[in-house]
């Protein structure tokens, strides 16, 4: 979509080989539950294009991406479903106390992360969360990927959970995975949602394709940019780059 490759696949099928494949093995890789947003950003700056393009795996989260790959995948007879980052989160958490998968929560303030881990023990008993870090509200550099690593290699974590918002986990989590030799996963605002710092949307707007008017409704002067100018270049970039595939 937008010229970036996604995964055609539902978030059971996701979740099974994110802990019994990427995290057991322990492989090196970015998961990145994209949306529309990502493939607008990456539409309009080349460098992050080819992050999303060339490194890591990318789990369609929006609904519009979902909808845009079914209309492509018809004919195929494929049925791709929505991988939700904090759904994905959730779930992973549910499946994972049998298994003995060890997390990292990496990101959010120290106060959400104390919150989350609290509400993760409640919620779901036998989870083992190996560590947790607040990274400082910097740029990423060198010494900023050095910290985070050095954290993650302490705590022998199997996956990385990563909440710092489109693009920084992206870069952070691509780079990260290469460091440390565990899979990372950017979930966005999942910390906010368990923790209950920021509330969720119900169900039914999850499952309506209408939860990005949800969370512009919730937080428009954050927003606004991001989900109508950014819908806008998905669409251009998605009819673009259609047109280009079929000339």
């Amino acid at each position: 979509m937008g010229g970036l490759p996604f995964v055609a696949t539902s978030i059971s099928a996701a979740t099974t080989w994110l802990l019994e494949t990427a995290a057991r093995d322990h492989l090196p890789v970015n998961v990145r539950l994209a949306n529309a947003y990502n493939v607008a950003l990456a539409d309009s700056d080349p460098s992050y294009h080819d992050l999303m393009r060339d490194r890591g795996i990318n789990f369609p989260d929006g609904t519009p991406v979902v909808w845009a790959m079914r209309m492509r995948s018809r004919k195929a007879g494929v049925r791709p479903g929505r991988v939700r980052g904090p759904s994905l989160f959730v779930d992973a958490l549910e499946r994972s106390a049998s298994l003995g998968t060890q997390h990292f929560l990496l990101g959010s303030t120290p106060d959400t992360l104390a919150k989350l881990q609290t509400e993760i023990a409640s919620r779901y008993p036998g989870v083992t969360i190996a560590g947790s870090y607040s990274p400082p509200f910097a740029a990423i550099d060198d010494d900023y990927i050095a910290d985070c690593a050095t954290r993650v290699r302490e705590a022998d974590a199997d996956v990385v959970w990563m909440g710092l918002g489109t693009p920084k986990q992206d870069v952070l989590g691509t780079a990260l995975a290469d460091a440390v030799g565990r899979t990372t996963v950017n979930v966005g605002a999942a910390f906010d949602y368990v923790a209950g710092t920021v509330r969720e949307a119900p169900p039914w707007i999850q499952r309506s394709g209408f939860e990005w008017l949800y969370r512009l409704l919730a937080e428009p002067r954050r927003l606004w940019k991001r989900y109508l100018i950014g819908n806008i270049r998905f669409l251009i970039a998605v009819v673009h780059n259609g047109k280009t595939q079929n000339a």
